[in-house]
């Protein structure tokens, strides 16, 4: 098969021999941005991220095989890969060890007042403090529940917390103490002390937390975005964040985020730049799904 890959694949081309010796010919673009080194026509299959954000699927006249290197398909025109019957895989298991990993370092880094221990440590003073919370006996609710969620449910359960999911497609799992559908989402906030986002975004699910299911949210209660920013309506949680105990924000919708942006002096939040998905055993999971899908 003739693959263009990109740069989104960060170790890409130590895998170049296995892929010609599996039969494929390759062509290589850093940038998905730039024009392609070969003609659109040549290529059969794609291992990519945002190509088509920048090249319209519809030049690609013979394209019959994508392989993403993110696990969301949002970046993709679906209904044109359906109608033509191309074969797509996604990323899927890739990033959800380190994402759920972050998600509990957020809620602990909150908990555990670590920006208050940080700045005493630069000041080199020593002072307690006596409000630090436990994550034992905690309700997380996990708005869904796919592999990343699910991770994210193993960890906070190993804490001694009582996990609830929602899901498009509710189901029995033995990681969550019950599942429901997202018709049951405002209910579940009321009673949750954290509430962690791994969804998809989709037409369905954008603005999903809006200024109505915020108010629903109990006093004090902690969010986690780490599945896309437009699934929080960014206005409506700056207002919000007086009634919640804080907010670890990963994505936004409009990244990056700008400096004016209020989001940054605020005390009860912790803005990373996308970053929840880095672990140093990516490309090794990765690749194992790149040659699977391949073969």
């Amino acid at each position: 098969m003739n693959l263009l890959i990109t740069g989104a694949w960060n170790d890409a081309k130590d895998h170049f021999d296995e892929l010609e010796k599996m039969g494929h010919h390759i062509e290589f673009l850093q940038f998905e941005k730039e024009a392609l080194p070969c003609s659109y026509e040549w290529v059969e299959g794609v291992i990519c991220n945002g190509l088509f954000l920048s090249h319209e699927i519809e030049k690609f006249a013979n394209l019959k095989y994508i392989q993403l290197t993110s696990a969301g398909f949002d970046r993709v025109p679906m209904e044109y890969v359906e109608e033509h019957q191309i074969e797509i895989h996604n990323a899927k298991g890739v990033y959800s060890i380190p994402m759920a990993e972050f998600a509990l370092f957020g809620v602990l880094e909150l908990y555990k007042q670590g920006r208050f221990f940080m700045e005493n440590q630069n000041q080199h003073r020593w002072k307690k403090h006596r409000e630090l919370l436990e994550l034992n006996g905690k309700r997380v609710c996990i708005v869904g529940c796919g592999s990343v969620g699910t991770e994210c449910a193993k960890r906070f359960r190993a804490f001694g917390c009582t996990i609830n999911g929602i899901d498009l497609v509710p189901r029995n799992d033995k990681n969550y103490e019950e599942m429901f559908g997202l018709d049951r989402l405002e209910e579940i906030l009321t009673e949750s002390d954290i509430v962690v986002l791994t969804l998809p975004l989709t037409d369905q699910t954008r603005h999903l937390i809006d200024e109505v299911k915020l108010k629903k949210m109990k006093r004090g209660a902690i969010l986690v975005n780490i599945a896309r920013g437009a699934v929080v309506d960014m206005n409506a949680l700056i207002n919000a964040l007086s009634n919640l105990g804080g907010a670890v924000l990963d994505v936004f919708e409009e990244e990056p985020l700008e400096e004016e942006d209020p989001l940054w002096e605020m005390e009860n939040i912790i803005i990373t730049p996308h970053n929840s998905f880095i672990g140093e055993k990516n490309n090794e999971r990765l690749w194992k799904i790149i040659e699977r899908n391949l073969k």
